[in-house]
């Protein structure tokens, strides 16, 4: 129905008002005021000469205007009567009130909204854009179904793009070191009889060489020939940093070693057949990576010097030997805090103690002191070695800061000893708890 048609493309603020003529909701059913036959024969109509004065002519058209109401009345050569010039005409058209105004604009009556809406037709639309609007001559103008959907269309929605899939990862192969990164160099013209470590010597005035993270070794080869099993003149290098290859390459290219002249110049690898993925070296783990790292800055960590007769740190650490038997634990955990306790007073007589190791699974009897300085551990050595300890004599020595003691417990020896520390601590407790009942009964 043209109730329903949407006028939301119409400027309605240009349009006269649609909710009524005047402030009416519902359309009058006459409404088309004319003068009656019997009207003119009164003082009222235009015909009186009373009323001649009232009549004037616009564009050839006849307007008397009513004295006492002060309507205007035009002549309608149709109908040959007047009608109120201002004439809204009301009528029905398919079951619906219409109302046409003194533009001769046509409105609907919705009765869904309670208001009146223009029929929205071609002729509608001409003479809108011909009061309101301008239509340039080479477009077309619109057609009324076209304006009505233009804003009722849906905005098309958006397509979901499928998830851009990565790329395959190129496949292996092989690839070259620029010169920024490549710590390599290549030795040629050495002398036959030099050896491994004559040459890390002479490479190392301009630099440190790499170690191996997992031989510990350092990251040279001498080159054999396959056939002779014997050295060819030439080697490979690796330094740690960049800066060390190009101190080399000024400094020892053409210099003598053991009547050579040697030629040194930056690595370059070429490929010998096709890249097999399987020899390529595993990748090191993050922890690999980090020791290597920590290794590196503290080769090139600044310290300093050890001055002229300076000890070592282990010098500080009294090793003693048959301190006790690991079978008398077995019975009696608590001997080892007991033994303990005795060896810190013992050596405390001697400087300042900072800590006492019992390793309760060595089977030596290894205990191990720690002291401040390296002259109270030997005081420590010269009060202890010799000395009867518990009906056993002990063995005092300093450390020699490599021997490591710790015997690895089996997940058997684990257990049991847990359980002999739990025995240990709930007979401690119920010993506590007996002395606490005593004193109370004392009491």
């Amino acid at each position: 129905m043209a109730s329903e048609v949407n006028t939301e493309n119409v400027n309605t603020a240009d349009v006269e008002e649609v909710n009524t003529p005047e402030t009416q909701k519902e359309p009058p059913l006459e409404e088309n005021w004319v003068l009656k036959p019997e009207q003119e024969a009164q003082d009222s109509t235009p015909q009186s000469a009373d009323h001649k004065d009232n009549i004037h002519y616009e564009d050839g058209v006849a307007v008397f205007t009513d004295p006492e109401s002060k309507y205007q009345y035009t002549w309608s050569t149709e109908k040959e009567e007047w009608v109120l010039r201002d004439s809204r005409t009301y009528g029905f058209e398919d079951d619906t009130h219409t109302y046409t105004d003194s533009d001769g604009v046509k409105y609907f009556w919705d009765t869904q909204k309670n208001a009146w809406f223009p029929k929205l037709d071609d002729e509608f639309m001409a003479m809108y854009q011909l009061n309101y609007g301008f239509v340039q001559n080479e477009q077309a103008p619109p057609k009324a179904d076209e304006v009505i959907t233009k804003e009722v269309e849906k905005k098309p929605e958006k397509v979901e793009q499928a998830p851009k899939r990565k790329a395959p990862p190129p496949e292996p192969t092989w690839f070259d070191v620029d010169d920024e990164h490549n710590t390599n160099v290549y030795v040629t013209n050495l002398p036959l009889s030099l050896t491994e470590d004559e040459f890390v010597e002479f490479m190392q005035k301009c630099g440190l060489v790499m170690r191996d993270l997992s031989t510990g070794k350092m990251k040279v080869k001498l080159y054999i020939d396959p056939e002779t099993k014997s050295f060819k003149g030439d080697a490979l290098c690796t330094y740690i940093r960049i800066e060390s290859v190009n101190l080399a390459l000024q400094l020892l290219d053409g210099s003598d070693l053991k009547g050579n002249k040697v030629k040194l110049e930056r690595a370059k690898f070429q490929m010998k057949g096709a890249f097999d993925p399987k020899l390529k070296p595993k990748k090191r783990k993050k922890k690999e990576r980090e020791k290597l790292k920590r290794m590196q800055e503290k080769l090139f960590d600044w310290r300093p010097e050890k001055m002229r007769g300076e000890r070592a740190k282990h010098e500080k650490v009294v090793i003693l030997t048959n301190v006790f038997v690991p079978s008398m634990f077995d019975a009696d955990v608590s001997l080892i805090l007991e033994i303990q306790q005795d060896l810190r007073e013992e050596c405390s007589k001697c400087g300042t103690v900072k800590k006492v190791i019992m390793y309760d699974q060595h089977p030596e009897g290894v205990a191990q002191v720690n002291m401040k300085e390296p002259e109270e551990a030997d005081a420590v050595v010269q009060l202890l070695n010799g000395r009867w300890f518990g009906k056993r004599k002990l063995f005092a020595e300093i450390w020699d800061g490599r021997t490591k003691y710790k015997i690895a417990e089996t997940d058997s020896q684990i257990t049991q000893r847990i359980e002999k520390w739990d025995k240990f601590l709930e007979g401690e407790e119920s010993t506590a708890n007996d002395g606490a009942q005593k004193t109370n009964t004392d009491n």
